[in-house]
């Protein structure tokens, strides 16, 4: 039989697993959507501000590593 301590510990990661998947989808719906509305630029001929957008999609995905490669603390 597991002790309270391991339960908790067990529900701690349980909890932990389930933000970051939460943080992960919502990275995955954002950067879909730049796509969807970088399509739409192309489509309509502004290839200028599809590469703007491109450009914006590169930073947010810069900026989302810990999303993409979680990192822990020591």
């Amino acid at each position: 039989m597991s002790s309270p301590s391991e339960a908790d510990n067990g529900q701690a990661e349980i909890d932990r697993l389930a933000a970051e998947l939460e943080k992960a989808e919502a990275y995955e719906v954002r950067l879909r959507q730049f796509f969807v509305d970088i399509k739409a630029e192309l489509a309509a001929g502004r290839t200028a501000s599809a590469m703007s957008m491109l450009n914006e999609a590169l930073r947010f995905i810069d900026d989302a590593t810990d999303v993409v490669a979680p990192h822990r603390e020591p």
